[in-house]
């Protein structure tokens, strides 16, 4: 699809895309197969990434992102504020003995990003990180943005009444989530706020535990970003009652 911009910039934004979930170096070759671009293009525009701090070449001759992208990430984290009301939760549900929890938003029409992230004190995790893309249609957290930017049918109205979405192995075979919407002011949708991990340890009663955990620190970060929903909040009440009789 062509794009109304610069040409150029286009294709300099299509080698730093390449790095996009990907932790490790990447070599021209392997830049040139993800790109679709001559290896004598790429060459020039990255020269010009290089300069300013966008790509770094290592000694072996790989490529890598460079310090610029995170530190215009860290620019962006201290613009919006997220960053200070989303991760106190985040470690809050860890000592609660919670899974991993991360803050999930709206990418595009068919992704979600993960914002944020800690991973939870258990040895064995799952392979999720801030920054990861990963898809609307699979995974509780991306359910639950699904069903609270609109979408239709009956799956999605039964997460709008319960405030509450869980999958199993639906983004990873061997992975569960439990996800609740995030609000902000005049009761828009934020994010999806979610813990994840194997799914040997979502055992009935560590479902409900947590289902609870996540539904009160979804509350408390919705009051914290000015929202407010007594809906849910009279649902994570009842959730919380549920839970003291059942210990």
């Amino acid at each position: 699809m062509s794009s109304p911009g610069v040409a150029a910039v286009d294709r300099a934004l299509t080698i730093l895309s390449a790095f996009d979930g990907e932790p490790e170096a990447l070599t021209l070759a392997e830049l040139a197969r993800r790109t679709g671009l001559y290896k004598s293009t790429l060459l020039r525009l990255m020269a010009s990434l290089q300069s300013f701090g966008y790509l770094l070449q290592l000694p072996d001759g790989r490529y890598h992102l460079g310090p610029t992208p995170f530190r215009l990430g860290a620019v962006y984290q201290r613009a919006n504020h997220l960053y200070d009301h989303v991760m106190p939760v985040l470690r809050q549900l860890v000592a609660a003995g919670t899974e991993s929890p991360s803050f999930h938003v709206r990418h595009d029409a068919t992704q979600r990003l993960c914002m944020f992230r800690v991973d939870s004190q258990h040895s064995t995790l799952d392979r999720v990180a801030a920054g990861s893309l990963l898809p609307l249609d699979r995974g509780a957290a991306g359910r639950v943005i699904l069903a609270f930017d609109g979408a239709e049918g009956q799956p999605f109205e039964r997460i709008r009444e319960a405030f509450v979405a869980a999958s199993v192995g639906e983004r990873d075979p061997d992975c569960a989530g439990i996800a609740a919407p995030v609000f902000g002011a005049e009761g828009k949708l934020v994010g999806a706020l979610s813990v994840s991990g194997p799914k040997l340890r979502f055992t009935r009663e560590a479902k409900q535990a947590m289902t609870t955990l996540v539904l009160q620190a979804a509350v408390r970060l919705t009051h914290a970003l000015g929202g407010r929903n007594d809906a849910m909040s009279r649902v994570a009440e009842a959730a919380a009652a549920k839970e003291r009789v059942r210990r």
